[in-house]
């Protein structure tokens, strides 16, 4: 096809740099192959009416008049708005436009998904329906892929597809958690579960030793659930399981992702993730013996389990009792072998549980993350009982996510105006998300109504304005912005809390309603000192300790209405929609490619330019303990986490990759996500010189 031979072009250097107009070329050729495609309609009634009566629309027409859904339209076709890329445009059209049921014809274009998705999310409020359209034609704000692709459908998916799950030391808890997984799963989730308590491989179960399994088969169990129930076809489902560094079974966790293991104990789709307490750090530190726990026999011996205690105090404890069985490991050992499991097959990820902990602004226990390990949320554990009997349902987790372009709300200077926008759409997707057949997560999103409204295009920002990703001033300017986003989006939370009259559940316990989560904001001033990085905010108002003791009154008084409001997710697939570097995360190339099928696609990084080329470091080639320095940065000001890649090269020693694991604890990092590794060439050894 002419537009991928276009864009195959850039590729083919002219006067020593890359032909990126080419990029432009593509794209116009796409989008004029797209709009022979695109089925013609006389009127916006007429295409109103086509829509629903074939079921691609809900029936919007009894929501809105038609006049106000034309305002809402003209209001979206005057902001001009252009694809930004090629990969933007070919992106939308192949992933997110609504196609004609033979695929043959594009029955939306991108104001009608823009429009379609506020006015759904408006819930006939044509006003917010106004703002949401503004901010998302402006590419302000963008709602994650589920919203996106499902708002307004009439043959949708869940709009949310987030999920944790907490399961019991139970054969009711597992068959309960694995069917909600399904259930989960069929609607378009990700589901991450918690298999601490699970009783280990040999302990007893009724007495009888050497009955239990262990968390492997439940994990196969769960691989095999992911698989059948695959969203109608369309995608695998996707899984994730966690296990507390402690447990016994911990080894052979592990090594289900090493590819020499035995095909009965491999586990190929499911991600695995590592709960790992403070303590652990502590004994590797200090080259001491490590200790794994029989699960059960911790329960039977102090009535708690292994996976909620806090190993700090119950360690030494643990390893006096007589009854609790146990068995010695290196620590320092262990760290090798996660380095190792992860240079292998990036798995697994990493938790932090205690810094998740440090700075929970709620009562109760994060026990366990996400697919993506952004999610940090208070999680209880439901019992399970028999037929006849009434289960006791207690609270998981749900998230929706949405994320905010920051060179576009830079550049407009509308910050606030994003984040209360962002919120206010998220709480509707909150409010719409109803799903019987998980209780417990149900249950959570009815009494916190949490979201995760996150960030894209730093990396692009910074390329934008010639800053390094790794210097002090990329720093400052995350320092500040996210704070901002902090301050923009509790301000929003409260206003919604005082219209409503309420709070989420749980408030009055929490840091927000004694004050105290407010203490270093009104003792510190984040705004930048460095004269570029204040330069960057010129004309934008931050706020400081004076705005931030005001918000704490209101908050004090008012509320909440969210339990949890922040939560940068990666945003690989809409980021190039919105022409963005992924996420918070430095880009790995200036010119990223990508394979479909038996053709190649191009993407410039967004700004690219002989000017910028050189502030587009290669991820691959930045010192990992800098990027951990601005995560950390950032993360102080996010309630819940931050999805955060390690990416280093094969030659990379095991002992180093350990090294970043210590660091990111110690930086008050609550997760690691992924380990990419990359083979070292010659050319990459060239430009590493550059």
């Amino acid at each position: 096809m002419k537009h991928i031979e276009l864009n195959n072009e850039i590729m083919k250097q002219k006067d020593g740099f890359f032909q990126l107009e080419k990029d432009r070329e593509a794209l116009s050729v796409f989008l004029g192959e797209t709009a022979v495609k695109t089925k013609k309609f006389g009127s916006l009634k007429e295409r109103l009416d086509y829509m629903v009566d074939q079921e691609f629309y809900y029936d919007v027409l009894k929501d809105y008049k038609v006049e106000d859904i034309q305002q809402v339209y003209d209001h979206a076709k005057s902001i001009g708005f252009k694809f930004q890329s090629y990969m933007a445009g070919s992106k939308f059209y192949k992933d997110y436009a609504l196609k004609s049921d033979d695929g043959k014809e594009y029955v939306e274009s991108y104001e009608d998904r823009v429009v379609m998705t506020a006015l759904y999310l408006a819930s006939k409020n044509v006003q917010v329906a106004m703002d949401i359209t503004d901010q998302m034609m402006k590419q302000n704000y963008q709602p994650a892929t589920p919203t996106f692709l499902n708002a307004g459908r009439a043959r949708r998916g869940e709009m949310v597809s987030c999920f944790l799950l907490e399961i019991d030391d139970s054969l009711n808890s597992i068959g309960f958690n694995i069917n909600t997984a399904l259930q989960l799963s069929k609607i378009g989730g990700g589901v991450a579960l918690n298999l601490s308590k699970i009783r280990a491989r040999g302990e007893a179960i009724k007495k009888i030793e050497n009955a239990a399994s262990g968390v492997v088969p439940v994990m196969k169990l769960l691989e095999d659930s992911f698989s059948y129930a695959n969203q109608l076809g369309q995608r695998k489902g996707a899984g994730a399981a966690y296990l507390n560094i402690f447990h016994w079974d911990v080894i052979e966790f592990l090594d289900t992702k090493k590819i020499n293991v035995d095909e009965k104990s491999r586990i190929q789709s499911l991600s695995i993730g590592l709960i790992v307490p403070d303590k652990f750090f502590e004994l590797a530190k200090n080259n001491e013996d490590f200790y794994l726990f029989a699960p059960h026999t911790v329960y039977q011996a102090f009535g708690k389990h292994l996976d909620d205690m806090d190993m700090d105090e119950m360690y030494d404890q643990l390893l006096s009792h007589s009854d609790v069985i146990k068995k010695k490991h290196s620590a320092r050992e262990l760290l090798v072998k996660i380095a190792a499991t992860q240079l292998e097959s990036g798995y697994p990820y990493i938790m932090y549980k205690d810094n998740a902990n440090a700075q929970h602004a709620l009562s109760g226990q994060v026990k366990m993350s996400n697919l993506c390990t952004e999610i940090f949320q208070q999680q209880e554990t439901s019992v399970i009982t028999d037929y006849g009997q009434e289960d006791i349902i207690k609270r998981d987790i749900s998230c929706n996510l949405g994320s905010l372009n920051i060179v576009n709300v830079m550049e407009t200077k509308e910050i606030q105006k994003a984040v209360h926008t962002g919120m206010r759409a998220l709480t509707a997707v909150s409010d719409m998300t109803e799903i019987q057949n998980a209780p417990s997560v149900k249950k959570a999103n009815e009494e916190l109504h949490s979201v995760g409204l996150g960030a894209m295009n730093l990396h692009g920002y910074l390329a934008k304005n010639k800053i390094q990703f790794e210097s002090e001033e990329a720093k400052e300017f995350s320092r500040a912005f996210f704070m901002m986003i902090n301050f923009y989006s509790l301000e929003a939370s409260m206003e919604i809390a005082k219209e409503k009259g309420r709070s989420f559940v749980g408030f009055e316990e929490s840091d927000y309603a004694n004050g105290s989560y407010f203490d270093k904001y009104e003792q510190r001033d984040f705004a930048p000192v460095l004269e570029k990085a204040k330069a960057l905010f010129k004309g934008i108002k931050i706020p400081g300790p004076t705005e931030w003791k005001e918000l704490k009154g209101k908050v004090m008084e008012h509320g909440l209405w969210h339990g949890y409001r922040l939560a940068i997710a990666p945003t690989q697939s809409i980021g190039y929609v919105q022409n963005a570097t992924p996420s918070i995360m430095p880009a790995v190339e200036a010119i990223e490619s990508r394979t479909y099928a038996n053709s190649t696609t191009y993407y410039p990084m967004p700004f690219l330019s002989r000017e910028t080329f050189w502030f587009y470091k290669s991820a691959y080639h930045m010192d990992q303990f800098k990027i951990l320095d601005l995560v950390a940065e950032i993360q102080q000001h996010v309630d819940q986490g931050i999805s955060t890649i390690l990416y280093v090269d094969s030659q990379i020693s095991t002992r180093d990759l350990a090294r970043y694991y210590i660091y990111a604890h110690n930086k008050g990092l609550k997760s690691l996500y992924y380990t990419r590794t990359r083979n070292l060439t010659v050319d990459d050894c060239i430009a590493c010189t550059v």
